[in-house]
């Protein structure tokens, strides 16, 4: 790569070299002194196999140097990808099977499917095609198809493919979600392009047409689920960068479902929609950038489309993306410290955006019958007027009345984790947005002040369990903020094998233990410590103290004595 020359800059070169080569086929002119069929096959074979030695290497190059610049790379591998598979199909066509005058039932559409469709790919990312066909498919198309797939099989390549008509892309995307999905994003790729028109028309007027909210719903589910999968929590110390929470898959599914509802193009028109302001779009965007870079570049070292991000790529990554270790801190603590946050920012992009789907009644509310159920679970009987005016109840959940009225006074941004816990109710993510826009109020006079500070050692001391309080608080910066102490542990992880999470959520998790210990929930468990907590102990020091036990965390002393100080 020529040393004036700055990857995007590369990258910008790559595409229009690209765009260029899907337009003429002059390469495949020496095809035409082929004497026999495997000839053309092997010489076919090998300028497909020339294009790539040509381009992936100046893309990974570029990657190496700069990875933030892999939200171009992901279109370029897409662009390189649709130049081989465009010349594959001319190959097959012109010189394996030609047919002359094909017949209604002789055409063939092939069509980029889900995140291929969407032109984004990773390196190693499997290619979904859709070979789309007007008929039952006849002796020629299956020829054609199955010719195809074995020169991308010969390059290596893996293809998840289907063959089929407009009636059954309808039929199974109506029952099979994940279907329904990769057909939401198809793209002509090449051949008769009015079948994709067709199908693209058939999809929104038949299949998609007033069916949002159970498209919504079955995304959140195939969302929890794979959560679930994935171990629920989201600063496990080795994540799946696509599948793991807070990761690609989750923005995606922000996209999958905008789409879906509002027939977007790009992530760029979330604001056009409302579902997000432009600065919760702006985080949106960095978060994408940054996964993507970390996904890229996961492939490249691990040499196969590996999503899990260990210990040693996380090292290599670490350096990579230029953090240097420090005294008190390593470089790839830095660096998953950030990847966190972003992960972190996923999750309250994800809360808000529910919100919305809320607000236009698409994601279903919770019933009168579910909310009281739920309620007396928790065992608690309602009573409206253990609420303060400044809060209000909305679907179940514990909300602001008013939200110039609630800034006036900025004492309430801790009062309503205080009276969540105090009613039982959970925060309604309206209330959280809210809370997490007005950090600016969480000043040196906020938190010194008298009554902020009871208000806090109340909700820590005085309720069942202050983890659901303390996390809420955690997820929108305000323990951050009140603590600023605290907020430089947020998203930070310890490289070693005795810690599985990363410090702020090993200290929640902490006081959450010893709530349950407190209450005798881990006697069987925990004897000693029980008997000892069931005895005369200063609970107020014991709970700040764990609060505050690892807060000297990657300062450059040991942790425990700049803890204490």
């Amino acid at each position: 790569m020529p040393p004036n020359k700055r990857p995007a800059e590369i990258l910008r070169e790559i595409k229009i070299n690209l765009d260029s080569l899907s337009k003429s086929f002059d390469l495949l002119n020496e095809l035409k002194v082929c004497q026999t069929e495997e000839d053309l096959r092997q010489n076919g074979l090998q300028i497909l196999k020339n294009i790539l030695v040509q381009f992936r290497p100046k893309i990974e190059t570029a990657v190496k140097q700069d990875p933030l610049c892999s939200h171009q790379a992901i279109k370029i591998y897409s662009s390189l990808t649709d130049v081989i598979i465009k010349l594959a199909l001319k190959i097959v066509i012109r010189f394996f099977h030609p047919l002359a005058n094909p017949t209604k039932s002789e055409k063939i559409c092939l069509v980029a499917v889900g995140g291929y469709g969407r032109k984004e790919m990773a390196p190693f990312s499997d290619i979904d095609l859709l070979f789309l066909t007007p008929y039952k498919q006849t002796a020629w198309g299956e020829s054609v198809i199955e010719s195809v797939l074995y020169i991308l099989w010969d390059l290596k390549f893996k293809v998840g493919y289907s063959v089929r008509t407009i009636d059954d892309c309808l039929r199974l995307g109506n029952i099979d979600f994940t279907i329904r999905t990769n057909l939401l994003e198809n793209r002509f790729l090449a051949g008769e392009e009015s079948l994709q028109k067709k199908l693209k028309l058939s999809l929104w007027n038949k299949l998609f047409k007033n069916s949002g909210s159970e498209f919504v719903e079955a995304k959140l589910l195939e969302r929890s689920e794979r959560h679930e999968k994935q171990g629920k929590i989201r600063y496990t110390l080795e994540p799946n960068v696509k599948e793991g929470k807070g990761g690609l898959r989750d923005l995606q599914t922000l996209y999958w479902i905008t789409k879906y509802l509002y027939r977007i193009d790009s992530p760029d028109q979330f604001v056009d929609t409302g579902v997000f302001t432009q600065d919760e779009f702006l985080i949106f965007q960095k978060a994408e950038i940054f996964l993507w870079a970390v996904r890229c570049s996961l492939h490249l070292i691990s040499n196969r489309a590996g999503e899990q991000l260990n210990f040693n790529a996380q090292v290599e990554l670490a350096e990579r993306f230029g953090f240097k270790d420090t005294s008190g801190m390593r470089g790839v603590e830095k660096f998953m410290q950030l990847y966190f946050i972003h992960a972190k920012n996923v999750g309250d992009l994800t809360r808000i955006f529910l919100t919305s789907l809320e607000s236009i009644h698409v994601k279903t509310r919770p019933t009168i019958g579910v909310q009281i159920r739920n309620l007396f679970e928790l065992g608690f009987a309602f009573n409206r007027e253990t609420i303060p005016k400044q809060f209000s109840i909305d679907n179940g959940r514990l909300t602001v009345t008013n939200k110039i009225e609630f800034l006036k006074q900025p004492i309430n941004l801790i009062k309503l984790f205080q009276v969540s816990l105090r009613s039982q109710l959970l925060i309604h993510p309206n209330a959280l947005r809210i809370v997490a826009g007005n950090l600016h109020l969480i000043d040196h006079g906020f938190r010194i002040k008298t009554e902020t500070n009871e208000i806090f050692l109340d909700l820590l001391l005085n309720y069942q369990n202050p983890e659901r309080a303390l996390r809420h608080m955690n997820e929108v910066g305000f323990l951050g903020a009140f603590i600023p102490e605290f907020g430089r542990i947020v998203a930070m992880m310890q490289f070693n094998v005795y810690h599985s999470y990363t410090v702020d959520e090993h200290t929640i998790q902490c006081i959450c233990n010893l709530s349950e210990i407190e209450h005798k929930n881990l006697v069987e468990d925990l004897p000693i410590a029980s008997e000892i907590l069931a005895g005369d102990i200063n609970r107020k020091v014991l709970y700040i103290a764990l609060l505050l036990h690892d807060i000297g965390k990657g300062l450059p002393d040991d942790h425990s004595v700049s803890g204490a100080k």
